[in-house]
């Protein structure tokens, strides 16, 4: 999925930071993924560690890591539950009738044939789901691998906070649903949806590590349309963009963050803490600093990469940025 602020870019640095701080055997090591977004950097621990305890506030992120996180022994005859996904008839449905052109909204987020496959697939799971023909294990894999192809032929510039005017070349392919394949291993893991500041009284483990929004961008509001499709709720649409109601995070705003992130590191049991945070964020690498080395330890690594393309054709702006990797050694 192409998502903002995905680590799949900096898998290796931060493995490598991770193992240089805590060392590379694993195995009797819990690791928290607090803001786990679609789980790229839980997803690399998963093997090699004793537990993953990965969350997130937004619905759709909390799907996609119930199965590629949650989800470790093979699911029989998940195959066959795709194939009967990808040949169903088409149905009209909420996406259809509020975010493609044929519902006469003039949204088009996605063409009428894939908003209707959308709407056909996603009814199905449901009812396979109220029926009891599923379980959990299943209902997650197939609402993952939905999410996972729907975004592949949506018509927008990566992020669902508009539509484009004309169905780019992507969003004109049609939509085929492809297992979202999860990664195999004996060990137990929990997958949460809630505050990260709610939940790290709940929890302790080993290694900590916090990718919070870095800016003022709302995740609910930029991927609406992935949490309207994994809930598959009913509401009223709300201008232009049909936008629902979304979370609001306290990370998202100058004049919060500081003291949510202090409260967020002062809560936490876990001995080793990595904060993943770029040179453009709300907070300054100063305040960071300052609040992590009160409660231990403190070091800092950094590494350059390149800018999401969302964001590369912003106005003065680099396509570069610089990730710094905030540690502390909780005492």
């Amino acid at each position: 999925m192409n998502y903002i602020g995905s680590k799949n870019k900096l898998s290796s640095f931060l493995k490598k930071s991770i193992h240089g701080v805590v060392g590379k055997d694993l195995k009797d090591k819990t690791f928290c993924d607090i803001f786990a977004g679609t789980g790229a950097v839980a997803r690399s621990f998963k093997t090699q560690v004793k537990g993953v305890i990965s969350n997130d506030l937004e619905f759709y992120a909390f799907v996609l890591n119930k199965n590629y996180i949650e989800n470790h022994k093979e699911i029989k005859g998940a195959e066959n539950y795709i194939n009967i996904l990808n040949k169903l008839l088409p149905k009209e449905g909420f996406i259809y009738k509020n975010y493609c052109l044929g519902g006469g909204t003039g949204r088009q987020y996605f063409s009428d044939e894939n908003g209707l496959k959308i709407d056909t697939i996603r009814l199905k799971i449901k009812q396979w789901k109220d029926k009891r023909e599923i379980g959990d294990d299943l209902y997650y894999f197939l609402l993952a691998s939905l999410l996972e192809s729907a975004d592949k032929v949506a018509n927008t510039a990566s992020v669902y906070g508009a539509y484009l005017k004309h169905l780019k070349k992507s969003a004109q392919k049609s939509l085929i649903l492809k297992p979202a394949m999860f990664e195999l291993n004996d060990n137990d893991h929990q997958v949460f949806n809630e505050d990260g500041n709610t939940l790290i009284k709940k929890i302790e483990g080993d290694i900590l590590y916090l990718d919070p929004p870095y800016n003022q961008r709302q995740y609910g509001a930029n991927y609406h349309l992935l949490n309207t499709i994994a809930k598959y709720d009913d509401f009223i649409p709300k201008g232009k963009t049909g936008l629902r109601e979304y979370n609001r995070s306290q990370y998202c705003k100058k004049s919060e963050v500081a003291e949510s992130f202090e409260n967020l590191i002062k809560d936490a049991q876990f001995k080793h803490i990595f904060l993943s945070y770029n040179n453009e964020g709300l907070m300054s690498s100063k305040v960071i600093k300052n609040i992590m080395q009160k409660y231990g330890k403190y070091d800092l690594t950094t590494t350059e990469y390149q800018r999401f393309k969302a964001d590369s054709n912003r106005f003065n702006k680099t396509n570069k940025t610089t990730e710094y990797l905030h540690i502390l050694e909780k005492q």
